[in-house]
């Protein structure tokens, strides 16, 4: 069970297998996030693998009781959802002086899509692949930082697809999946007693997040090319 890290108090580990990939806290992270069930804290994050074919008729249900028979609870667990092999897992990890930083990225882009252009829309989104992001932060942090920090990763996550040369199925750079999804999780334990009020690129800790969002994400998409072009 590898160590992501060890904050002051508590250590953060995270499990992979072929069905999940799941991150676990000792005490309960602060949480941004746009995953199918997202508690405002959480001890454990977990990216689930599903089929092509996942269409349950009440997905958050289906996700709690999934969670409940995997002994997770439902109510201190962040869920996502993906298609893609959350086997090909990148992870990266930076300590500096103000804070420490894990991401982690799980990717298929099988359904790329380009914002800005018009095209399919859905009720429900098919679950064909997905770039899900994971930002695991030792550090104090705003909430308004956070959401900065989500801007960081996707503008990172963009140009690692756009350099991967990804396109659209009518031949456009593609800026993301049609069923992206990203995580924020912060200890909320200052280091250096301080505070984390931005997270854009020439922040401290913005940069760090492009750096390594941009690192995790082109890993992550380069192993899911690799394995369309074997297949």
């Amino acid at each position: 069970m590898p160590k992501l890290f060890t904050t002051a108090s508590w250590p953060i580990h995270y499990t992979v297998s072929p069905h999940f990939l799941s991150i676990q806290s000792a005490q309960p992270l602060a949480i941004l996030s746009s995953a199918i069930l997202s508690p405002p804290f959480a001890k454990t994050i977990v990216n689930r693998y599903v089929d092509k074919n996942y269409f349950p008729a009440d997905p958050l249900l289906e996700t709690k009781d999934w969670l409940s028979r995997h002994d997770f609870s439902p109510t201190e667990t962040v869920s996502l959802l993906t298609a893609a092999s959350v086997e090909d897992v990148s992870v990266q990890v930076s300590e500096q002086k103000w804070f420490r930083l894990g991401v982690l990225a799980t990717a298929g882009v099988g359904n790329a899509t380009r914002a800005g252009q018009a095209g399919e829309v859905y009720l429900d989104p098919p679950q064909i692949g997905t770039i899900n992001i994971i930002l695991i932060i030792d550090g104090k942090i705003t909430s308004s930082a956070m959401v900065n920090a989500v801007i960081t990763a996707t503008e990172a996550k963009t140009a690692a697809l756009q350099d991967l040369q990804i396109k659209t199925s009518i031949g456009h750079l593609a800026t993301g999946t049609n069923t992206d999804a990203i995580v924020v999780a912060a200890t909320q334990q200052s280091i250096g007693n301080y505070l984390h009020q931005y997270a854009g690129v020439s922040s401290p800790l913005g940069q760090a997040i492009g750096l390594l969002t941009y690192q995790a994400v082109y890993a992550a998409v380069s192993a899911d090319k690799n394995k369309r072009v074997i297949g």
